[in-house]
This record gives structure tokens, sequence and C-alpha cells, in this order.
């Protein structure tokens, strides 16, 4: 049994502890590089008429290495929020990219179907962006139906556990958005302890697992 949502935001914070400024900072200059990279796209004629989604994928590296960076905080390792770990995601592009797509791609199609399943799939699907940093040799499907091996039984918490955060998202809109700078972190440090978790108990039920 893993621990409670109080439980594992408590760890995220303890995590989090002295790297505050830090991880706010990392979270701002995501922000930065999302909006410029999209401005940029939205300001080129060619790039709306059809290649503007195709592009704006592109970010989806930069989206894995923003979550793992907090995974690599939540074990202790040397210069976590060094901005350039950020861009990890692209030294390893067509893995950590192709997967990614994946996920929203299936993601997509079940939420076409009914929006129960595809809430429910994207439970599932939740642990991938770690499941690549933990498993370099792991790509696509292999990574998505670990993350599902993961997840089993645990679904419900990971939604309870987003539930807990509704209260701090009204006070970043109270704040104008500038809570968000510390919210984000927050919510990541929280799954990335919630990989901790599920990853220990997955490896406790079986240890001799093909890694």
């Amino acid at each position: 049994m893993i621990k409670s949502a109080s439980e594992i935001r408590s760890a995220a914070r303890t995590t989090l502890s002295g790297h505050w400024t830090e991880a706010a900072m990392l979270t701002f200059v995501y922000c930065i590089v999302a909006w410029a990279f999209s401005a940029l796209v939205g300001g080129l004629e060619y790039v709306q008429q059809g290649l503007g989604t195709v592009a704006s994928l592109l970010l989806l590296p930069l989206g894995w290495g923003y979550a793992v960076t907090f995974l690599s905080n939540a074990r202790g390792e040397e210069d976590p929020f060094n901005v350039s770990r950020m861009f990890d995601g692209y030294r390893d592009f067509v893995r950590i990219f192709t997967t990614i797509l994946l996920t929203q791609i299936y993601i997509l199609l079940w939420t076409l179907l009914l929006i129960i399943p595809g809430i429910i799939k994207s439970l599932s699907y939740a642990m991938t962006p770690f499941v690549l940093r933990d498993n370099p040799e792991m790509k696509n499907n292999a990574a998505i139906e670990l993350s599902m091996k993961l997840m089993d039984g645990h679904k419900g918490e990971l939604f309870w556990l987003y539930l807990t955060f509704i209260g701090w998202g009204i006070l970043c809109i109270l704040t104008l958005g500038i809570g968000y700078f510390w919210l984000a972190p927050y919510m990541q440090a929280s799954m990335a302890q919630f990989y901790e978790e599920v990853k220990a108990e997955y490896e406790q039920y079986d240890p001799k697992r093909e890694r």
C-alpha cells in the first residue's frame, strides 16, 4: 500500500525544502521558452496554415525534461535544477518524442470514444515520463505498458492527489497566475513521489521483472 495523498505532498515539500526558488525559476524559464516558441510559430503564416500543431509537438521533450527534473531532485542528484537538464529530452529526441506523442494520441482516441475512458487512460499513462527516465532502453508501447502496470490499482489514488491541488489552483488565479511558479513544482514533486511509491511497490511484488 502506497502513502496517502497528504503524505506524498508532505514528502514532496521536504524534497523542495531549500530549493523552492530554484524550482520556481526553472518553471519560469520553462514557461518563457514554451511561450517564445509558440510566439515564433504563431508569427509564421505557413506554419499557421497546417504545421502549427506539428511544430508545437516539438515542445514535448521539453515538458518531459521539466517533469523528470523533480525526480532527480527527489533522489538527491547533483544540481537537479540546472536549466540545461530540462533540455535532456532533445538529446534522446526520437525515443522521448515518439513515446510521449503516442500517449497523447492514445488519450485523445480514448477521449473521443468517451470522456471517462480518456481520463482513466491518462491516469494509466501518467508514469510514462518517469519510466522513460529510469529505463533508457525502453520506448513507445513498452514504456506505456510499464506505466499501466505501475498504475494498476492506483489510478483512483492519483486522481485524488490531483484533486487535492484544486484549492491551490484557485489561489494561483487570485495571484494573477504568479503562484503557478510555485504550484507547478509542488505538483511535479508530488508526481515524482507518487512514482517512487508505485515503483517500489511494483518491484516488491515483481522483483525479477524485465527492465
